[in-house]
């Protein structure tokens, strides 16, 4: 079957991967987003996908849009039966849509309805959820609104960040791909219609998303800060004003009656250390982060560099 691949991170590059090494394949192009700047040189960096397609030696297409029929003619060259689709970024215009004679499929980081839009597995974990998984679905010109295929449940850990969640993903949608591609060889694939209620949607982060708040719970920022682990991170700011990123916190059964929310309880500087945060209910112990300008370190290795207090006010 010829298969045209469309997609941009890492849970799309193991999805990439699972499909172009099923029997019967071949992957007769990939279409990924144009390389972005990184660093302070800001150099181009290809995406996950793309070194993945140039390491196999399969067509790399980087459209800048799709729109206004941008990518009409290249779409009839490669001429695929099939387009597998996981977290590409944009949605496909109808003559996309419509090419293809198998249709386009979609590897989705939820269970819909619930969690349509860009951001379903951060904002699962910021929401406190236990279950999400993948749903395999057709494509259609709403935003994840296509039909299902089928739904690949998948735990969400206490200890499980953004980092670990898509890591599990990544390997149910190639798994649910391969099993879409197996369904349609043997005439026995089946689409159910999505429901009508119970749909949320999942945004883009934003800046505002990073920003932690803690006159909510310890719960609720714990959360927050798993779920953009490891990026683009939560973060708060110091009593100087400078960013600080936080990667690694647990809730924290400390003493908090009476405390600010986002004073500093404990600045222990001992070994690995830790710093702990009062919450609007609780507090947090904080364990990695990322000052501003400097690397990961230890809670330890930062309140040793003396940076940080006990009644230091965080997020001011």
């Amino acid at each position: 079957m010829r298969i045209l691949f469309m997609g941009t991170p890492s849970l799309a590059a193991e999805t990439l991967r699972a499909v172009h090494e099923k029997d019967g394949v071949r992957v007769v192009g990939v279409v990924t987003r144009p390389d972005k700047p990184k660093g302070r040189g800001m150099k181009l960096i290809p995406s996950p996908v793309k070194e993945y397609a140039l390491e196999h030696g399969i067509p790399v297409f980087q459209p800048k849009t799709l729109k206004d029929g941008a990518f009409r003619e290249e779409l009839e060259a490669l001429d695929p039966e099939l387009i597998v689709v996981a977290a590409y970024g944009n949605i496909l215009p109808p003559y996309v849509l419509d090419y293809p004679k198998y249709g386009c499929v979609n590897a989705h980081g939820s269970l819909l309805p619930k969690y349509r839009g860009a951001a379903p597995i951060e904002r699962a974990i910021m929401d406190g959820e236990t279950v999400t998984g993948i749903t395999a679905m057709f494509m259609d010109e709403g935003l994840d609104t296509g039909d299902m295929i089928a739904a690949y449940p998948c735990p969400i850990e206490e200890e499980d960040d953004g980092g670990t969640l898509t890591e599990k993903l990544s390997k149910l949608a190639g798994r649910a791909m391969c099993d879409v591609i197996g369904a349609i060889e043997a005439g026995t694939l089946t689409r159910t219609p999505q429901p009508a209620e119970g749909s949320t949607y999942a945004a883009k982060i934003g800046r505002e998303d990073q920003r932690i708040d803690f006159t909510k719970s310890a719960r609720e920022v714990f959360n927050r800060i798993r779920a953009l682990n490891p990026a683009p991170c939560a973060e708060t700011t110091l009593p100087d004003g400078s960013l600080l990123k936080i990667t690694d916190a647990r809730p924290a059964d400390f003493l908090t009656e009476g405390a600010v929310p986002g004073t500093v309880l404990e600045a222990d500087g001992k070994g690995a250390g830790r710093i702990v945060v009062a919450c609007g209910e609780g507090a947090v112990a904080v364990f990695g982060l990322i000052p501003m300008g400097k690397k990961k370190m230890t809670a330890g290795d930062f309140v040793r560099g003396r940076k940080i207090a006990a009644g230091d006010a965080l997020g001011g």
